[in-house]
């Protein structure tokens, strides 16, 4: 069922969770160092691997017998160590920038549509519609477009510290989105067990 207040909640986890914003200047560190990437490439084939992955992530999770509330428990997990990340500025979860095909790996994968965002996509469907998820990833990827696009434009509007700022917010933001889903998950997953 079509949701406003649905697609904005979806949207701010996925805003969070991709960190397009805390990405800008990993971007700035490719382009300054040659790499060239394609906007409009990287932001069609993230969609793909999200939309790939929240059909048949579902799929995959019943063949493992796992079921989407402890799913959801798992991302929120993830939700709260990618939340950390971004408040106190230590790095967790490694990712390796290689020169060729930048496009592809970092860009799509795993800085865009990474294990996190592509856990959080599945554990959403616990909580919002299937198509206010679509509707909240469409405009995600729309804001990753554009920011790509226009990344020389954003690094001289922006500056450093506004940067900084907004991504720590973003992980304020995260960090409250990831004990919502827990402690929800967590009573479905109690009732479901008695």
């Amino acid at each position: 069922m079509f949701a406003i207040k649905e697609i904005i909640g979806a949207f701010l986890v996925l805003f969070a969770i991709i960190d397009i914003t805390g990405s800008i200047p990993i971007f700035l560190s490719l382009k300054h160092s040659g790499n060239k990437f394609h906007p409009l490439y990287a932001a069609l084939l993230s969609m793909g691997l999200f939309i790939a992955f929240f059909y048949l992530g579902d799929a995959a999770l019943r063949l493992f017998g796992v079921d989407i509330h402890s799913f959801a428990v798992a991302g929120s997990i993830v939700l709260f160590i990618m939340a950390f990340e971004m408040i106190l500025g230590v790095e967790i979860f490694k990712t390796e920038s290689g020169g060729a095909g930048s496009t592809v790996v970092p860009i799509a994968f795993p800085l865009i549509a990474g294990p996190g965002a592509l856990t959080t996509i599945i554990s959403l469907r616990a909580e919002y519609a299937d198509i206010n998820i679509l509707i909240a990833l469409l405009l995600n990827i729309v804001i990753d477009y554009l920011v790509l696009r226009y990344i020389d434009r954003l690094e001289r509007l922006l500056g450093g510290t506004v940067i900084t700022i907004l991504r720590k917010f973003f992980g304020v933001i995260l960090l409250a989105i990831g004990i919502k889903l827990i402690t929800t998950n967590l009573g479905s997953m109690i009732q479901n067990l008695g």
